[in-house]
């Protein structure tokens, strides 16, 4: 009889430590059945393959949004939870918002993994003990096509980011950033201007909002057959990517009417592979071999501002604003003029220059910058 006792315990235990060992470290909350923006669509731990180095448990998440009108929409995304158990009230949160990959849903970074220097960078804020959740746009990976550069949709699927992340992770705090690069960059610059209307529950706490696509309204409508390279790196893959993007969102406008052959076969090549593998199929076009007639008339110069412009005004929570002095991608004079407009505007604004930074280069760059900064907001 002792025996048996003694071997029914050890046999609980054993139990024990199996069910213990089969959970995750992280218990999901079920979906749930809403249409609600943030509403999760479903959950899954991220293979290991794809999570970004040193981080502890990892999730990809799929949910609903809004696009640019406010109609309904859906994202992917993943979660990065920082090792160890959480700290008291959770994990404070920052939503990043990823640089150009493509257009494809081949290159959805929750499937297919965050560009190495954006993992790298992931992975500094997760040894700080801040969790890291990461959309991949509306489009991206999800129903639809990828509206690229359009602020407003970016804004909302970072947003709804969060929230999604909130309900599936109960480990993460209601406070939070948003921090990105270049395309990702645009869409901090958005999300910093919509979040606490957009989602009050939320706590907003600022942004950091690198090598920032400013001021392409100004510049992307001169565009025609005959305009010659101007000497910025991917300018005219960018707008091509930019074009695509105008047209899914307003067909009104015939976009296809205005590209030539080339610019047709581009972007339906663009559709299938990401930006790596489609640089070579490119090669090196000018930008006005991709039209065959001018965007320079008012109802497209109006279309490429409601579309790209970013506001200079109306930021309720500051902004680290960073820019690498070498960046032949946005070059810095964009970014001084947007800093300028900002600063006029009255928003409260950290604005740094990194001599010899290139357009990737600014992550690391600013990285003790956008460190005390967010910090100082968060903490």
């Amino acid at each position: 009889m002792v025996h048996t006792r003694f071997d029914a315990l050890i046999a609980a235990v054993a139990a024990l430590a199996l069910a213990a060992i089969a959970v995750p470290a992280v218990a999901l909350a079920a979906p749930a059945v809403t249409n609600a923006p943030g509403a999760v669509l479903s959950t899954a731990e991220m293979p290991a393959a794809v999570a970004v180095p040193g981080a502890g448990p990892s999730y990809r998440l799929t949910y609903r949004t809004v696009d640019h009108f406010g109609g309904p929409a859906e994202s992917s995304g993943s979660v990065y939870l920082p090792p160890g158990p959480a700290p008291a009230g959770g994990w404070p949160v920052i939503s990043y918002a990823h640089g150009t990959i493509g257009v494809a849903d081949a290159c959805a970074p929750s499937v297919v993994g965050l560009y190495q220097p954006e993992a790298q960078y992931v992975s500094k804020w997760l040894t700080r003990g801040y969790a890291v959740v990461a959309t991949d746009y509306i489009g991206l990976g999800t129903p639809g096509p990828l509206p690229y550069l359009d602020g407003l949709a970016a804004a909302h699927a970072v947003i709804d980011m969060v929230r999604a992340a909130r309900t599936a992770v109960p480990d993460l705090a209601p406070r939070w950033v948003v921090a990105g690069l270049s395309q990702g960059g645009q869409a901090t610059m958005f999300t910093a201007h919509e979040a606490t209307r957009y989602a009050p529950e939320l706590d907003y706490r600022g942004a950091v909002a690198l090598g920032v696509p400013a001021n392409l309204e100004q510049i992307f409508p001169l565009a025609g057959p005959g305009i010659p390279d101007i000497g910025v790196k991917g300018l005219t893959l960018f707008l091509l990517y930019t074009v695509m993007g105008l047209g899914h969102v307003r067909p009104d406008l015939g976009m296809d009417g205005y590209l030539s052959p080339l610019g047709r076969s581009l972007a339906a090549k663009a559709e299938q592979v990401c930006t790596v593998d489609l640089r070579p199929i490119m090669g090196n076009p000018a930008v006005g071999e991709l039209f065959s007639k001018s965007l320079n008339n008012r109802t497209m110069r109006q279309a490429f501002t409601d579309y790209l412009a970013i506001p200079t005004k109306g930021y309720d929570r500051p902004v680290f604003l960073g820019q690498g002095v070498s960046d032949l991608v946005v070059p810095f004079p964009l970014n001084v003029k947007l800093a300028a407009d900002l600063k006029w505007s009255g928003t409260d604004l950290r604005f740094r220059m990194y001599p010899g930074a290139d357009h990737v280069g600014t992550l690391t760059a600013s990285f003790d910058d956008s460190t005390r900064f967010v910090d100082a907001v968060l903490r």
